[in-house]
């Protein structure tokens, strides 16, 4: 790890001061100053991520340019040899130079999250940046928002430790920095953070969500001074005269969720296979990789080379045949297998968007051959394509509706999103119990949270544990002596009262006999003010743990009735519980 040697001047900086503090004196100031520079930081974290994507993408356009040509077309020795030669360099970079640069960066920055403490080197941004750049730029059949997301979270980490953060606010910053990332990337803030939310983190709270909100819109602010507010692509408004429409929208539902599992299984076996070859053929796999995808636009169709944004916007007014879409998106499956299994840097979300919108039109075009009367346009079935393979390959169904609707901006076409989205994230993951990023992640080695697994798991209530009462139930104003009766009779060592207010306290034999010593007339003058926490039915199981170091046993009420007792809780309780479900369930 790239870390910086501290400074050795004499005179200590304000950074050198606060590092020269004890562990204590830390502990008490860090909060106060870390809450002061969170929301300020995350701004500060989006520009500069905003800034350094603009440069990123501004890198790709050039490199594609003055290797492709303007305007690339079938023929040009150039569409074989830039992929391939490039391919042989970024490969040299990645494993001599930037060895954390390979991949996408998704599941990168998952890792610094989860494994690291936030930790991205300063070596690993640079090297995914250029690397990235370099092989997309060349015709690489990759994107550049993942990129993007691993290069705006590398900035957040090393911002981050030169301000000597705690480790978690280091951990905070690496999907704030992600967010601010990719929605640069994408010219589109609450896909990002939603992405973000649904894929990296897996949960938020509020000062998660306002970190993030506010560097997403920071990074978008500034892309936009460069390329504008217009969004990505322009169809015209849908209109859904004809129900029977949706028909059709739910048939590339279905083609999406096809599509996404073939899509996952070739990559699933071809990245695994190419690392069983010597070690010494990893240097020429992204050569011949970046060589097989130059022969396909070589050979008739460099479309597929690149991100191909342009060919989604001409998909989406009509001016492929269907034949040429389908073909266009079965060659870009294969392009892209190809180009991120043999370890070229770059991301996933731009040939899933290119596949989903050439399957989109081409079932929008035969529905136009043979129900000429339906209103619906292919661009529309193009852009809702886009998101029916996101949810289906990339797995965020949320990410997916909202990404479409922000890089058209048209919200007509909310419903024919949602119904496909939906068809096609049930059946890939009925079909594809793995998310791809998951298999990915058990291919390299690591072991992270499956955010979707996280999203299906079965959450355990206090419902499902608590029972009826088992010790004596009291009220307040029962004297003490007839409450150590009761106990006794019982043989328990504890009572649950009833105090004024509907509120209950846990009573034990030796504070009921010091009450009987206190000649305390009723039991509830003797107990001190505090009161047990209550809980409902429908509270987490898990957030109950916390409240047995003080109680042993919890009283459980109903919200509706006020001071209706609906049984107790205890820790035994709570821990059989889960006991019994994974039994049940079985162990992740």
């Amino acid at each position: 790890m790239d870390m910086e040697a501290p400074s050795t001047a004499t005179t200590p900086s304000p950074v050198d001061s606060f590092s020269a503090l004890s562990e204590e004196e830390m502990r008490q100031i860090a909060p106060t100053r870390e809450n002061r520079l969170l929301l300020v930081l995350s701004i500060f974290i989006g520009i500069l991520s905003g800034l350094l994507v603009v440069c990123f993408r501004i890198s790709i356009e050039w490199l594609q340019v003055l290797l492709l040509g303007s305007v690339p077309h079938p023929g040009q020795y150039r569409l074989l040899f830039a992929p391939m030669l490039v391919g042989l360099l970024v490969a040299i970079l990645v494993k001599y130079f930037f060895p954390q640069a390979r991949g996408s960066g998704i599941n990168q920055t998952k890792a610094a999250l989860y494994i690291y403490n936030g930790y991205i080197s300063f070596r690993t941004m640079i090297g995914k940046f250029v690397t990235a750049a370099l092989a997309i730029g060349s015709g690489h059949s990759l994107g550049p928002e993942d990129p993007a997301l691993q290069i705006g979270a590398g900035l957040a980490s090393i911002v981050s430790r030169h301000l000597r953060l705690s480790r978690e606010r280091l951990r905070l910053f690496a999907p704030v920095g992600a967010a601010a990332g990719l929605a640069a990337a994408f010219n589109a803030p609450i896909s990002a953070i939603l992405f973000v939310i649904e894929e990296v983190i897996g949960r938020w709270s509020a000062a998660v969500l306002g970190s993030i909100v506010l560097a997403a819109v920071s990074s978008v602010v500034v892309a936009r001074a460069f390329w504008g507010s217009e969004p990505m692509f322009h169809i015209p408004s849908v209109n859904l005269r004809d129900n029977r429409e949706l028909l059709a929208y739910a048939v590339l539902g279905v083609v999406g969720g096809l599509a996404s599992v073939l899509f996952s299984r070739l990559l699933g076996w071809l990245r695994p296979w190419l690392r069983t070859l010597p070690k010494k053929t990893q240097v020429w796999q992204p050569a011949v990789a970046g060589l097989m995808v130059g022969a396909i636009g070589f050979f008739g169709f460099p479309q597929v080379m690149g991100p191909g944004y342009d060919v989604i916007d001409h998909a989406m007014h009509g001016e492929y045949l269907w034949h040429i879409l389908l073909t266009l998106a079965i060659l870009k499956i294969l392009a892209t297998t190809l180009s991120f299994s043999s370890g070229t840097p770059g991301g996933m979300f731009a040939p899933t968007l290119f596949i989903g919108a050439m399957l989109g039109g081409t079932v929008g075009s035969v529905e136009k051959l043979f129900f000429p009367h339906l209103t619906g346009s292919i661009g529309s079935y193009a852009l809702v394509g886009m998101g029916v393979l996101f949810a289906g390959f990339l797995r965020a169904p949320l990410t997916s509706v909202f990404m479409v609707l922000e890089v058209s901006g048209n919200y007509s076409i909310v419903l024919p999103v949602i119904l496909a989205n939906t068809i096609a994230y049930l059946l890939a993951r009925s079909l594809q119990t793995i998310p791809i990023f998951e298999v990915l992640t058990l291919q390299d080695g690591l072991s992270l949270p499956s955010m979707e697994e996280a999203r299906e798991e079965t959450a355990l209530r206090v419902e499902d544990a608590v029972h009826a009462p088992d010790i004596p139930v009291v009220f307040g104003t029962d004297a003490p002596a007839s409450i150590v009766e009761t106990m006794k009779k019982q043989k328990v060592e504890l009572a649950l009262v009833r105090c004024r207010n509907h509120r209950w306290y846990v009573l034990t034999v030796s504070e009921a006999a010091k009450a009987i010593q206190a000649s305390a007339a009723r039991i509830e003058d003797a107990l001190p003010d505090e009161r047990a926490p209550l809980l409902y039915p429908d509270l987490a199981l898990d957030e109950t743990l916390p409240h047995f170091r003080r109680w042993p046993v919890l009283p459980v009420v109903n919200r509706a009735v006020s001071g209706f007792l609906e049984g107790v809780l205890s820790q035994n309780d709570v821990l059989q519980c889960y006991q019994n479900h994974l039994q049940v369930h079985g162990h992740r």
